[in-house]
C-alpha cells in the first residue's frame, strides 16, 4: 500500500467511499444509452380493419456503431483483437487451421474483393465485421459482437457479445393470425427494423474512420456486416426462405441429396424480378420478400448465417428423436410398468452423476438439454443393447466434430469461411440470454417490462465496465514491478482482519483449447485423481487408476478405479497445485444394477467402485480423453 501511495503523495485517490462511488458512476466505458421507435402499418386496409393495423409497435436499441467502439476501445481485449485477415498453418506440417474467425477465408475476400478494401477510401483500414444474433422468445433480443475479437474471449460470455435491441412482436387474434397481410407485415417489420438499428453502420461501411483502440494505437476501420447466428426457424425469417428448403443452395426441398449451386443475394433479386411468387414458392423456395442485409454494401445473407449447432443436433437429433426413441425401445421390449420402472432408474443415475461444471440441468433449455446429452450415454448403459449405446456414442462425437444432415454438405466451405463452428453457433447466444433478458425479467414487475429491462441491462454493464477500468481510470498501479523478495517484512502492513477458508477451488478453462492429433498424448500421459480437501498452500489426493490399456469398446472412454495400497489403505498422496492439469468427470460404472433412490450424487465417488471418465464433459476433455 505504502508503495501504490507514491504517486498520490502519500494520500489516498479517494476521500472516502462516496468518491469512490461517484467515480465508477463517472465512469463512461460501456455507456451507450437505449433509444427506441415505433412502427405501424400503412399499406392497404380492407373493408373490415384488424385491430393489429391500427398499432403502434415499439423498437427499443443502442447504436450498434458505439457498441462496436467501446469493444474495440475495451483496454481487456487489446491482445485478444485481430485487425488483419491472415492464414493460419501447423509448423509440424504446413496445414492450413480455421480457428479465430480472421483466419477464414472469408474475412480474406473481403480485404481484396472489390469494391471493398482496395478502393482509395477504405485503403489499410482495419477490417471490423459486425456478428449479429436474434432470439424470438418471450421478447425478442437482438445481439452483436465484432468478428475481429477471438473466438475464446466471445464464447466465454465476456462483455464482446452485447445485447443493442428488442425487435417488436406484432400480435393479433386468432381470427387475423393467419392472414397473408398480417405475415407480410410481420416480416417487413423485422428487416426493416434491422435496416434501421444498423443503420449508423452504414456509413463507415464505403468510407473509413480512425478511432483510438484498446491497445493504445489510432486504426482506420470499416465496417461489414458479418455473419448471423440464429435458429433454423429465424434464419427462414432472416433469408425469405420457405421452410423444409436450404437456406445455402437451390437443392429441391424433395432431394437435398442432390447437387445444387449455392444461392447468393444476386441471384435471388434477378429471380424476383422475373417470375411469379407462385414459380418463386414452388421451384426457389422463395417467399419473394427481399432481406434487410440488400440495404447495406458487401452483404449477402445466404452466405452469412451461420451454424445452428444447438437446435440442429442437440435439441433436435438428441433431445427430440434418441430420448423418445430410448423410451418407445423399453415400452416395446418390456410391459408398461416394466419400462416405467428402467426409465425411473435411469432417471435416478443421472441425478445420481457428481455435480460438474456445465452438467448440471433441470428443465429443457439449451444449456440443460447439453447437459443431459453429456451424462446420457452412460446412464442407459445396461439396460439397452450394445449397438444402441454404440449408436449414443457416435452421435455425441459427432456433436462435437461436425454438423447433421444436408446442412452438412454446406458444413466444409463454412468452417473455411468463418473459422470454427462451436464459436458462432445459438449456444452463445443462448447462455447470454438469461442474464440480458431473463434475469432482467426477472426483477422487473412485469408491467411494461420492456422499459425496465433497458434499464436494468445498461446499469449492469455499467457496473461490471467501470469496476474492470476502474483501475485504468485512476491510474492504480495493480500489477506492482517490486519483487515481494526484496521488501523488508517489518514494513509490509499488518493483517488484523478476518481470514476466509475456501471449500472449493474454481478454474475457467476457454473451450476448445489446443488442438489433439493422433500424436498426442491425451490419457495416456495423465493420471486421475480425487480432491480430498484444500489445505494451505498444498492439496490432499486420492488416486484412480485406469482399468485396462485402452477405452471402453462401447461407450469410447477410459475406466479408472480407486488406488489402494497393498495393505488395503487408500493411496493418497500431497502434490503439487501446477501439476493437476485439469478436472475431469467421473461417472459410475453403473452396470446393470438398479440404485436406491436414496443415493445423492455427492455420495457416488464413495459409494461405487468403478469409473467412466466423462469424455463429452467438455471440449478439453474431449480432445484429452479420445
Amino acid at each position: 500500500m505504502a508503495v501504490t501511495l507514491v504517486k498520490h503523495h502519500n494520500t489516498p485517490p479517494f476521500a472516502d467511499h462516496k468518491d469512490l462511488h461517484n467515480v465508477i458512476d463517472a465512469t463512461q466505458l460501456g455507456d451507450v444509452p437505449w433509444q427506441c421507435f415505433s412502427a405501424q402499418y400503412t399499406g392497404e386496409r380492407p373493408e373490415v380493419v384488424p385491430p393489429w393495423m391500427d398499432e403502434e409497435f415499439e423498437v427499443w436499441y443502442r447504436d450498434p456503431c458505439a457498441m462496436a467502439h467501446n469493444i474495440l476501445a475495451n483496454p481487456t481485449y487489446k491482445d485478444e483483437i485481430d485487425y488483419v485477415p491472415f492464414c493460419e498453418y501447423d509448423a509440424s506440417d504446413e496445414t492450413r487451421q480455421w480457428k479465430d474467425f480472421m483466419s477464414g477465408d472469408w474475412a480474406w475476400q473481403q480485404a481484396v474483393r472489390p469494391p471493398s478494401l482496395s478502393d482509395p477510401e477504405t485503403h489499410r483500414s482495419a477490417l471490423i465485421p459486425i456478428i449479429l444474433s436474434s432470439d424470438k422468445t418471450t421478447y425478442y433480443p437482438l445481439y452483436a459482437s465484432i468478428s475481429n475479437v477471438c473466438n475464446n474471449i466471445r464464447r466465454t460470455h465476456h462483455d464482446a457479445l452485447v445485447i443493442i435491441g428488442f425487435l417488436a412482436i406484432p400480435k393479433t387474434d386468432k381470427t387475423h393470425s393467419k392472414d397473408d397481410l398480417f405475415r407480410i407485415f410481420c416480416r417487413q417489420l423485422f428487416h426493416s427494423s434491422l435496416s434501421a438499428i444498423l443503420s449508423s453502420l452504414k456509413p463507415v461501411m464505403t468510407e473509413y474512420e480512425v478511432m483510438h483502440c484498446g491497445d493504445g494505437h489510432f486504426q482506420r476501420i470499416i465496417y461489414s456486416l458479418g455473419p448471423y447466428i440464429a435458429d433454423y426457424k429465424e434464419q427462414l425469417v432472416l433469408s425469405c426462405i420457405v421452410k423444409h428448403w436450404c437456406l445455402k443452395c437451390i437443392a429441391v426441398h424433395t432431394n437435398l441429396d442432390g447437387d445444387a449451386t449455392y444461392r447468393t443475394c444476386k441471384f435471388t433479386d434477378f429471380l424476383i424480378n422475373e417470375l411469379h411468387a407462385d414459380v418463386l414458392w414452388d421451384e426457389f423456395g422463395l417467399i419473394g420478400d427481399l432481406p434487410f442485409t440488400n440495404d447495406f454494401p458487401r452483404a449477402d445473407i445466404h452466405e452469412l448465417l451461420s451454424f445452428d449447432l444447438l437446435h440442429q443436433l442437440i435439441k433436435g437429433a438428441f433431445k427430440d428423436h434418441l430420448i423418445d426413441w430410448v423410451a418407445k425401445y423399453l415400452k416395446a421390449m418390456h410391459r408398461t410398468k416394466w419400462s416405467e420402472e428402467i426409465m425411473s432408474n435411469i432417471d435416478r443415475r443421472v441425478a445420481a452423476v457428481p455435480s460438474f461444471s456445465g452438467c448440471n440441468f433441470k428443465q429443457w433449455t439449451g444449456n440443460d438439454s447439453k447437459a443431459l446429452m453429456k451424462v446420457f450415454l452412460l446412464a442407459i448403459e445396461g439396460h439397452v443393447p450394445q449397438d444402441m449405446v454404440r449408436m449414443f456414442r457416435a452421435l455425441l462425437e459427432f456433436c462435437y466434430l461436425v454438423q447433421r444432415n444436408h446442412s452438412m454438405v454446406h458444413y466444409v466451405d463454412m468452417i473455411r469461411l468463418f473459422g470454427a463452428p462451436n464459436r458462432l453457433c445459438s449456444s452463445i447466444t443462448e447462455s447470454k440470454h438469461i442474464k440480458a433478458v431473463k434475469e432482467p425479467w426477472w426483477w422487473s414487475n412485469r408491467h411494461n417490462a420492456l422499459g425496465m429491462l433497458t434499464g436494468t441491462i445498461l446499469s449492469k454493464r455499467k457496473w461490471a465496465q467501470t469496476v474492470a477500468a476502474l483501475a485504468h481510470k485512476v491510474a492504480l498501479n495493480l500489477d506492482d514491478a517490486h519483487n515481494p523478495k526484496d521488501i523488508p517484512a517489518a514494513s509490509l502492513p499488518r493483517h488484523e482482519g478476518k481470514l476466509q477458508v475456501f471449500n472449493s477451488a474454481a478454474a475457467t478453462c476457454y473451450a476448445p483449447s489446443d488442438l489433439s492429433g493422433i500424436d498426442a498424448e491425451g490419457m495416456q500421459g495423465l493420471e486421475v485423481a480425487r480432491v480430498i480437501c484444500f489445505f494451505s498452500f498444498k492439496h490432499n489426493w486420492e488416486w484412480f487408476e485406469k482399468i485396462g490399456d485402452c477405452p471402453d469398446e462401447d461407450t469410447g472412454m477410459w475406466m479408472v478405479a480407486p488406488s489402494f495400497h497393498e495393505d488395503s489403505l487408500r493411496n493418497l498422496a500431497v502434490i503439487h497445485i501446477e501439476t493437476v492439469f485439469r478436472a475431469a468427470h467421473l461417472i459410475a460404472i453403473y452396470g446393470s444394477e438398479y440404485i436406491p433412490h436414496s443415493l445423492k450424487f455427492y455420495h457416488s465417488l464413495d459409494t461405487f467402485g468403478s469409473f467412466y471418465v466423462n469424455k463429452y464433459a467438455d471440449h478439453h476433455t474431449f480432445e484429452i480423453a479420445s
